[in-house]
């Protein structure tokens, strides 16, 4: 497996601009703390945000699916895997998941006296692209490789602006009309470092990263429904091998892959939220036999259906919360 990490320029030796960083990591550590006040990971009154707390670190990756989004870490340390892609990153670290994906992940660093807390943005291709035009006016630089995602190590600026966000959470005024605006502050900041081209391929009709993305989302869309790759690559206008090529750039997997997981993650959802039982959402989720839907099942999440099930249903306690963020 490898490890996909790019970072901003060094810092100047002075010593200063770490000082700064480090009292910025710390005020947001303190406001995510306010908004989490125990074990979870809870949706707040702006939309496409939400801040995590876990005050412990997990044995066992733990399967979730993602939306496309952008990940701060203000204490503590997570990993990520992404297909064959490892993405550990810690404090003052960010991560940049630019497609919906499946992934497993893991709490590496988390103390009841220093918990893991973080603060994730969901990102909006509209919005992205709105803002693109306004970071790159004489067009996006040419983007030759791509990845599932991106670690990038956090400035002040950034990590003040991601205190902003979670303060205007205080005030209902502040939330609806400050919020928005220091999120596309955030948004701007990721555009101009050194990951932006790749993100603002997404908003741009047309490119590579768009046409992927379009095909991500009528997987998520159509997930039980047959799928042939040449007919999905066909859909956004792409040669199937070339669309083979970008897709797993994009996602650390192929697109019958991808497929699988969507299945899988949503029969897993059907039976431990609405209690349905592994031969019915086998059906629902797309599987013809229900052998091999149990075979890939504990393949993918460690365990036969109904045990993984009943385990998770053990696990969702004032203290764990699941899926974790």
């Amino acid at each position: 497996m490898t490890i996909q990490s790019e970072h901003t320029p060094a810092t100047p030796a002075n010593g200063s601009i770490k000082d700064s960083l480090a009292v910025e990591t710390i005020r947001l550590a303190s406001l995510i703390s306010g908004q989490a006040p125990y074990e979870g990971s809870f949706s707040q009154r702006i939309p496409g945000l939400s801040v995590s707390r876990y005050s412990r670190a997990t044995k066992d990756d733990m399967k979730s699916f993602d939306l496309p989004s952008l990940l701060i870490v203000a204490q503590g340390a997570k990993t990520v895997t992404v297909g064959q892609e490892v993405y550990p990153f810690k404090q003052s670290q960010i991560l940049v998941l630019p497609v919906a994906l499946p992934i497993s992940l893991k709490i590496t660093h988390a103390s009841h006296l220093e918990p893991y807390l973080s603060v994730k943005l969901v990102l909006d291709p509209h919005k992205i692209a709105e803002l693109v035009l306004r970071v790159y006016p004489q067009g996006v630089p040419a983007v030759t490789k791509w990845s599932a995602g991106y670690v990038l190590s956090a400035d002040a600026a950034m990590i003040n602006a991601a205190s902003r966000l979670v303060a205007c959470l205080s005030h209902t005024s502040d939330a609806e009309l400050l919020g928005p605006l220091v999120m596309d502050e955030i948004l701007i900041r990721v555009l101009r470092s050194p990951i932006g081209a790749r993100i603002a391929e997404l908003g741009f009709a047309g490119s590579e990263a768009n046409l992927v993305t379009k095909a991500v989302a009528w997987l998520r869309n159509h997930f039980s429904h047959p799928m042939k790759v040449a007919e999905l690559a066909d859909m956004v206008h792409m040669s199937e091998s070339t669309f083979r090529v970008h897709f797993k750039s994009m996602t650390s997997m192929s697109p019958l892959q991808y497929q699988k997981a969507l299945r899988l993650h949503e029969a897993r959802r059907l039976m431990v939220s609405e209690f349905m039982d592994a031969t019915t959402a086998c059906n629902l989720v797309g599987y013809a036999s229900p052998s091999q839907f149990n075979r890939d099942y504990s393949r993918f999440f460690g365990s036969p259906p109904k045990r993984d099930v009943v385990g998770l249903r053990q696990q969702v306690t004032p203290d764990s919360n699941l899926p974790l963020e």
